[in-house]
């Protein structure tokens, strides 16, 4: 990526920014034994970056989907909100790795598929609101990850930003696959519970354990590169 000039950072939330992967899939968890079904939490795992309308039928037959996905991603969306939203906590040093960001001139923006509450919720958990451009919602997207509905709407709300002046910052092959879809750079984390295979495989251009790494690395990282400065 020598040479390129960034004009956005497109961060993903979930399992990136915040640790909440393993909530999600708790309430997952949930509200499946509330129709009789018991699936392992390894394999719900396996599918968080995704919402429910490509999450589910990873693991259920399109009878069953089209029986009971509407009502279980909402149920999901539910459990998630009432019991584990308020013990999401965020990683550390977002907000100077945000700031090291903005210092740059490159806009942040966070490309999320959660609920608009959510959404909102998690920006004033990592205290980031005077840093952060724009957010998207499950509203700005007709279908989730690796689908690259969510990073279209999120270039598309910073107007003139191509797809290859963005980078997306993720946790998920999910994150990484809908990038690539548009011809995105990615840098991928591993606080969110995948593999570097897995990461790699779905296209992964960097490989960082968290925020904190990713800043403390930031000198000789992709985004130093990227941003046109000598690294």
């Amino acid at each position: 990526m020598r040479g390129l000039t960034l004009k956005a950072v497109l961060f993903d939330v979930d399992g990136t920014l915040i640790d909440s992967n393993d909530f999600h899939v708790a309430a997952w968890v949930e509200a499946l034994r509330e129709v009789g079904q018991h699936i392992a939490a390894d394999k719900i795992h396996a599918q968080i970056g995704k919402g429910g309308d490509n999450l589910l039928p990873a693991l259920f037959d399109a009878d069953f989907v089209d029986a009971h996905g509407e009502a279980l991603d909402a149920r999901h969306g539910e459990i998630f909100k009432t019991r584990y939203m308020d013990r999401v906590r965020p990683f550390p040093d977002v907000r100077p790795l945000f700031e090291r960001i903005a210092g740059d001139g490159v806009t942040i923006m966070l490309a999320s598929s959660g609920s608009k509450e959510e959404v909102a919720h998690h920006l004033e958990l990592i205290g980031c609101a005077d840093l952060v451009t724009a957010t998207t919602s499950t509203d700005d997207a007709e279908h989730s990850k690796p689908d690259p509905d969510i990073f279209a709407a999120a270039l598309g709300k910073l107007g003139d930003v191509k797809p290859e002046k963005a980078l997306v910052v993720g946790d998920s092959p999910y994150d990484m696959q809908a990038a690539k879809t548009l011809g995105m750079q990615t840098i991928a984390v591993r606080c969110g519970g995948f593999s570097d295979d897995v990461l790699r495989d779905a296209g992964a251009d960097a490989l960082y354990d968290d925020p904190s790494d990713l800043l403390a690395r930031f000198d000789t990282s992709v985004l130093a590169r990227a941003f046109n400065r000598p690294a």
